[in-house]
């Protein structure tokens, strides 16, 4: 998957960002947590309870507030908290693939309200995210790196390959031995380099500052 918005979606929660951070004092700490990026009024209409924060956004603060059941309601550019210990009940037309609770209701809440939900497995300590029809889970910076790295040795073997039919071509051009053989070899052999390309630059949004090197 290599859409822009699913890749600013990763951005905003690569290691790095305030928001990751915060989901790694939630997964240290042995918790879950239920959090949805974004206020309008298709969220409001699905909000039961809970407490109107208001308050600055903040890793620790967000960490404290997941100690209470319910979700937690963050602006879009995840600066403010506005609700906390919120009941959801998203409508139950949508259908969903989860079994736990949490989960459940946030690929509901997302596909509902077209919101970010970003569900934290207490008992798996694994980070989904939803968003619309979308669902991924969050790699650990371990998994990554090692698919990054096998990664950008695919991508120097298919360089080295590219190379070569580049230079074949350019001799027979200068002998006027072209054939549409040739310059489909050559094409492919773009497409490849492009496609894994592609998925690396997935690997490294997703790894954000980890993956700089």
């Amino acid at each position: 998957m290599n859409n822009p918005e699913f890749l600013e979606i990763l951005s905003l929660l690569a290691p790095g960002t305030k928001l990751r951070e915060g989901i790694y004092n939630v997964l240290d700490g042995e918790m879950g947590a239920l959090i949805v990026v974004g206020l309008d009024s298709e969220v409001q209409k699905i909000m039961d309870g809970g407490f109107e924060i208001n308050c600055e956004y903040t890793p620790e603060k967000l960490f404290e507030l997941c100690k209470m059941d319910g979700a937690i309601i963050l602006d879009s550019d995840i600066t403010r908290i506005h609700s906390a210990n919120v009941h959801l009940q998203p409508s139950m037309r949508f259908s969903t693939n989860e079994s736990g609770t949490r989960h459940r209701t946030a690929q509901r809440v997302a596909k509902q309200t077209d919101k970010l939900v970003i569900a934290v497995s207490e008992r798996k300590k694994v980070v989904t995210i939803y968003k619309g029809e979308m669902k991924h889970r969050l790699r650990s910076t371990s998994d990554l790196m090692g698919e990054a790295s096998q990664g950008l040795n695919t991508l120097e073997r298919y360089r080295f390959v590219l190379d070569k039919a580049l230079g074949n071509l350019t001799i027979l051009e200068l002998d006027d031995l072209v054939t549409l053989y040739e310059v489909t070899v050559v094409l492919q052999r773009f497409e490849k380099v492009t496609r894994i390309f592609q998925e690396m630059n997935t690997y490294m949004t997703e790894l954000g500052v980890d993956g700089r090197l």
